[in-house]
């Protein structure tokens, strides 16, 4: 009980000092305001864009396997030039993927993309679409949010019809005033019934495709469209996805199930290299995580010079206070006050200072996330404000440690006669 009357009693002492001067108070915390606030301002914009960018990158999917041309590699060292006249995926390929794959799969679908399309209602039209060719299963495989009407029926795909579920901006330019839900559009001389408009997903970072400009329409039909290239010359390429269960979170048995079934449709020997690339949402997901991680790192190492400076702010004012305080130390330890007392009653003062430095910085990045942001909407973690208030807590204690020392161990008598 006496410790604990104490503490609060350090706690009291330390109050009281920090109102007793409120200028120096506020002109103190000024220093650590600005270093919480460098440090979490710039871990809050470095989760955002993450965040911002994984999300832009949703189509891709979760637990699924991409058989493409190309593979999903970053850097440098690209060797483009050995996968160029690699074949692409072709329906052949994936009807025998659909026929032979085993249970390690959630479904399997065919998909190839064109941009830079022109859509037309009447007098009304849209440049730039983008127009995707889908099989049935791809709502498996990737989410497809049909905000208004439906998705497409089993016998509108395999009979290649003309139907068509498009996005929010296109149903907004193309019939403006009125539901586009059985209206039609024409493209590439065809004409397409809409049967669904996608959920408005707004603006993002990443523009690599958004649902907002993105019409889908059977597989079939886009093929009636465009040649979907099953050599290496130019024309539309095709990709097929395969969507793992949950109870393989390696995927390795479905991985190990496809290669086997591409080498052998491919007439692979075995010593053979394979002419095809397994990609999957993983290799994204490490790539953008190594990205945002140096970033972190980067940012953390500037806010530091900031903290550096609030931490030499916040002992150069503990030593002033410890000076003016001094003749006060000396009673406090002749009417019988211990070392630790005195050492806590200035170790608190610092860390009081700090702690309301960084809660003033972290509140300032909180205004800031308040700022309507289209491209790029801003959020603080919990994580972040619980790191705000720990770095806060340390810088207190380093900065405060050595006067809280000296003044612990101040001769009383020495202290008493001092000025």
């Amino acid at each position: 009980m006496k410790a604990i009357r104490l503490t609060l009693e350090s706690f009291r002492f330390a109050w009281e000092a920090l109102k007793g001067n409120l200028l120096r108070t506020v002109l103190s915390l000024l220093g650590v305001t600005v270093g919480i606030f460098a440090i979490i301002a710039v871990f809050t914009v470095v989760d955002s864009l993450e965040k911002n960018i994984r999300s832009s990158m949703n189509f891709v999917g979760d637990k699924v396997i991409y058989v493409d041309k190309w593979p999903w590699e970053f850097g440098p060292d690209f060797a483009w030039w050995k996968y160029f006249n690699r074949p692409v995926p072709n329906t052949r390929e994936y009807r025998l993927l659909q026929k032979q794959l085993g249970p390690n799969n959630a479904g399997i679908a065919i998909f190839a993309s064109k941009s830079g399309n022109t859509f037309k209602a009447g007098s009304n039209s849209v440049d730039d679409a983008f127009l995707q060719g889908v099989s049935y299963d791809y709502r498996i495989i990737s989410d497809v949010p049909v905000a208004q009407g439906r998705y497409f029926t089993a016998q509108e795909v395999d009979g290649a019809r003309n139907v068509a579920i498009i996005g929010a901006d296109i149903a907004a330019n193309l019939f403006p005033d009125r539901s586009a839900l059985g209206q039609e559009f024409k493209t590439r001389g065809q004409r397409f019934t809409v049967i669904g408009v996608m959920e408005k997903a707004g603006k993002s970072l990443l523009e690599i495709k958004s649902n907002d400009t993105n019409t889908f329409i059977p597989f079939g039909a886009f093929s009636k469209i465009f040649a979907i290239n099953p050599g290496t010359g130019s024309g539309v390429s095709a990709t097929i996805g395969v969507k793992g269960l949950d109870t393989d979170p390696g995927l390795l048995d479905l991985e190990y199930e496809v290669t086997g079934l591409m080498r052998s449709a491919r007439g692979l020997k075995p010593r053979e290299e394979a002419n095809f690339a397994l990609n999957r949402p993983e290799m994204l997901a490490s790539a953008i995580s190594g990205l945002f991680s140096i970033l972190g790192v980067a940012g953390g190492v500037i806010g530091s010079f900031a903290m550096l400076v609030g931490g030499f702010g916040i002992a150069n004012i503990m030593f002033v206070s410890v000076k003016e305080r001094t003749n006060i130390i000396g009673i406090q330890k002749s009417l019988g006050a211990k070392n630790y007392f005195i050492l806590f009653q200035f170790l608190f003062e610092a860390v009081f200072l700090c702690l309301l430095g960084g809660a003033a910085g972290l509140l300032l990045v909180w205004f800031i996330t308040l700022i309507p942001q289209d491209s790029l909407p801003l959020f603080m973690s919990g994580g972040r404000i619980a790191l705000g208030l720990t770095v806060s807590v340390l810088i207190g204690m380093v900065a405060g440690i050595v006067p809280a020392v000296l003044a612990a161990n101040l001769d009383p008598v020495i202290a008493i006669r001092a000025k």
